[in-house]
């Protein structure tokens, strides 16, 4: 199956890896130009209030991850317009659970927005996890990964799920989609300021985990190779003013095997890609779309009824 990637911007995305030390030059430089912008320093003000909220928000995502959504069975006079219009609309693929996974040294409490804003509009299964701060290889983090799908999937009774992934999430998502045989659990991988490539940021912390992080690392090599089949859709959301993601064109994607959309965002800063109201839309939209051949999303077949 060759790479399908959909550019979702008004610049022309790169159509391989950033592992040369031309091309890692050159986006180091574009992305150095796009940071002296007026729009950029107004979302680095941004950056810096959203930064401090999520300072004070992070010890209470230590906490385990609350599971899943309200529940309030068939009743909805509880909804809003909105959420009345995508229960009828789009009943089961707001029914799809999506699992929210971290970045580096982070926790749940980085999604405090985004899953408010995703039960706002409807989506009734919103499940986030936590791995360690202590992780030292992303293979670990992704069989770690892999047994919170399991156990998803057995809660809710649904075959497929969504992942929403921010940083270094994006990253170990990935791995256990084309390595681990993920693809089979997931149907939509988003993912949010990802280094798909790697960032040279990596080389300033000597751990293993950032030597992975490296572009043309070991892990980088393994990860990108083809997948051929995968059978989960990528969305990625890049900022060409993503400070942690060093050239920030590593956070799009292109790989063989892969239906891909890259979306660029202008001026916004790697903290604040989990908050923006926009942002959440066009991730809300995406999640209830068909696929692309007009079929219902198979992430949306419910087990719960049926016997072994």
């Amino acid at each position: 199956m060759a790479s399908t990637t959909h550019q979702v911007s008004d610049a022309a995305a790169p159509s391989g890896p950033m592992n040369t030390s031309g091309g890692l030059r050159a986006g180091v430089c574009d992305q150095l130009r796009q940071m002296a912008t007026v729009q950029a320093a107004v979302f680095a003000a941004v950056e810096v209030v959203w930064a401090t909220t999520h300072i004070s928000l992070y010890p209470f995502g230590a906490r385990a991850p609350r599971r899943g959504g309200p529940r309030h069975g068939y009743r909805i006079e509880h909804l809003s317009p909105v959420q009345r219009g995508m229960l009828v609309n789009a009943v089961t693929e707001v029914g799809t659970p999506i699992l929210l996974l971290h970045g580096f040294a982070d926790n749940h409490s980085i999604f405090t927005l985004l899953r408010r804003g995703l039960l706002r509009r409807g989506f009734s299964r919103v499940f986030a996890m936590n791995y360690s701060v202590r992780t030292k290889d992303v293979r670990t983090a992704a069989a770690q990964l892999a047994e919170e799908i399991e156990a998803i999937v057995e809660e809710t009774g649904f075959e497929r799920i969504h992942i929403v992934a921010h940083s270094l999430g994006g990253v170990v998502a990935r791995y256990y989609v084309t390595r681990l045989g993920g693809d089979e659990r997931i149907h939509t991988l988003v993912t949010l300021g990802s280094p798909h490539y790697g960032t040279l940021l990596a080389h300033l912390l000597p751990t293993s985990l950032t030597r992975q992080l490296r572009p043309g690392s070991g892990l980088m090599q393994e990860l990108n190779q083809p997948a051929p089949g995968c059978r989960t859709r990528v969305i990625t959301f890049w900022s060409d003013t993503d400070e942690a993601v060093l050239p920030a064109v590593s956070g799009s994607l292109h790989q063989e095997g892969v239906e891909t959309t890259n979306i660029r965002l202008r001026g916004i800063g790697h903290l604040s890609l989990p908050i923006l109201p926009s942002v959440v839309h066009q991730i809300a939209t995406r999640l209830t779309q068909l696929d692309t051949e007009g079929t219902p999303t198979a992430s949306v077949t419910d087990i719960s009824t049926r016997t072994a």
